[in-house]
Formats: structure tokens, sequence, C-alpha cells
């Protein structure tokens, strides 16, 4: 039986998107009726911008409230919007938060202060309660944003678990981007309730089975109609075992192509034919011969 955790309203499958740039390295606003038209068509429930895929961290508090702005007026109907928003400094995270929320957003998926390492559970608890007391209205949520392997500040259970007994109509849960099969279980477990969303594709079915409410990931800007139908497939009772095994060869794949924004839009771009949007430094674009490579590797999944 589907987990309880399903019901929740940010359940689903979300695009952790890419960010579209212009050639002189601006964000590229005109783009974003295309793009989220493109993942509205393809299944998604909504996507996250501004996530570690979408290059958040490589933006200006300026820059994410413009390109905010532009996706809002361009969100298809019944299309769920979610923002990046953790900053370290917690002025600027409340600033963003109400930015997007004043824009329409359903939720923020929050980092932890990340510079600041070896942080206390407590100074944890007292920074996200000043976030979501400061900036989350009712009827909005907020989501952790657990990726300690590039934040290097976890967020754990306890700590979690807190913030759902303070704030359970405004805390959510959180994407948990450890791709851990373990980790997922432990968090579906322990939020009862709970949007306990998997940041990997090759836990997507195993992570519904131990609870989790669906996923954001970045192989979702091409895969997201496998990764739809594994979420009603495993709704209905279904197999989804083929479309399961067609996400884990689609990952390895990207996997092997690092870094993934500067994948995705060189297949975006190859495979669907939007524009080849570069990536923002440090980040280096897809040479043209691993962006052919990749192109041909994408093909022979598909032979």
């Amino acid at each position: 039986m589907p987990s309880p955790n399903l019901t929740h309203p940010l359940s689903g499958v979300y695009t952790a998107a890419v960010t579209p740039l212009t050639a002189d390295d601006q964000p590229d606003l005109s783009a974003w009726p295309s793009l989220l038209g493109f993942f509205a068509e393809h299944g998604a429930h909504g996507a996250l911008l501004l996530g570690t895929t979408g290059e958040g961290t490589s933006f200006s508090a300026a820059e994410r409230v413009e390109i905010f702005k532009a996706a809002a007026a361009a969100r298809p109907q019944e299309f769920r919007l979610l923002a990046g928003t953790g900053t370290p400094s917690l002025t600027e995270t409340i600033a963003l938060n109400k930015a997007a929320f004043e824009l329409g957003f359903d939720a923020v998926v929050v980092l932890p202060p990340y510079f600041m390492r070896n942080v206390s559970e407590d100074g944890l608890f007292d920074w996200y309660s000043r976030v979501i007391e400061g900036s989350v209205p009712e009827g909005r949520w907020l989501l952790g944003y657990h990726i300690p392997a590039v934040s290097g500040v976890p967020l754990p259970l306890s700590l979690l678990q807190r913030l759902q007994a303070a704030y359970p109509t405004r805390f959510a849960g959180l994407k948990d981007s450890t791709g851990d099969q373990a980790s997922a279980e432990m968090y579906a477990a322990g939020l009862p309730g709970c949007a306990v969303l998997v940041g990997n594709d090759k836990l997507m079915t195993s992570g519904l089975q131990a609870g989790a409410a669906g996923a954001i990931t970045a192989l979702a800007n091409l895969r997201c109609a496998e990764l739809r139908a594994v979420y009603e497939g495993f709704l209905w009772g279904k197999d989804v075992s083929e479309h399961q095994a067609t996400l884990d060869m689609a990952r390895a794949a990207m996997d092997a192509m690092p870094p993934a924004p500067a994948y995705l839009k060189a297949m975006l771009h190859s495979q669907h034919g939007l524009p080849l949007w570069p990536v923002r430094s440090p980040l280096q674009d897809l040479a043209p011969e691993r962006a052919l490579q990749a192109t041909h590797a994408i093909q022979a999944l598909s032979s």
C-alpha cells in the first residue's frame, strides 16, 4: 500500500531545472516559457529552480529574483514551482523566500548555511526557525535540502523532526540528495506525513517503496516521462521495472559525463531542439566531441 506521505501536497515528480543563459552569461529570461512548458508536457508535476543542477549558488540574489519573476510569469497551469534559496546569510535567505512566495511559488528548498561547518543542531534549528517564521506564510512550505557531500552541513533526522513538530503547517520535509537508499528509508520512516523527495533517479522505485513522496532530480530534465510513469505505476500497483531500468541506464550515462548542468543543457539541445545554453563559470560547457559521444550514448539507450 502506498505511503501516506504520498498524500502530501508536494508529493510528485519534479525537474531540478537547468538555468538558461545567454551567450554573454546573463540569465535568459525569455527561455522560461518553452522550458517549463517542455517539463509540463513530459509529465513533471513541477520544477525546482536554482538548485544544484540550476547552478543556484552561481547567481546573485538580484539575478535569482529576476529568474523567479520570469518563471512565475511563464508557469504552466497546475504546475508547481519550487525555489532554491538557501545561502549562508540568514537575512538573504529570508529575503529570497519572501520574493519567491510573493510571486506565487509553492515551496522553497533551503540549503543549510553551508559555509558554517560543524555547527550544532540547536544552531541549525534556530536558523531554520528564523527562516520559517520570517518568510514562510501559512499555506506554503519549506523543504530542507540535504546534500552534505556538497554543502558540508548534514541535516540530521532529529533536527527535521523538531522542525516538523514546531511548524507542522509550514515545514514540508526535505530533498535528500545523498543517493543512498538507507538515508531515504530513514527520513521517510522518521518523518511521517512529510514530503521526502529523493534526489537520485536510481532510487525512484525503491524510494517510493520506502515511503518517499516522489523525487526532484537532474535527469528529469530529459527523462521526466519515465519518472512520472514509475510514480503513477507505483500508485496503481503496476510493474514499473522496465521504466526504472531505463532510468538507471540514463542516470549512469549522465553521471559519466560531468558536470551535470553542462551535460543536460547539451542533451536538451541535441535531443529536443532547445537552445544550446552555456553554463556559468567555474563550470565549463561540454566539449563538442563529448557532447556527440553523449548523444550517441542516449540514442543507444533507445535502440
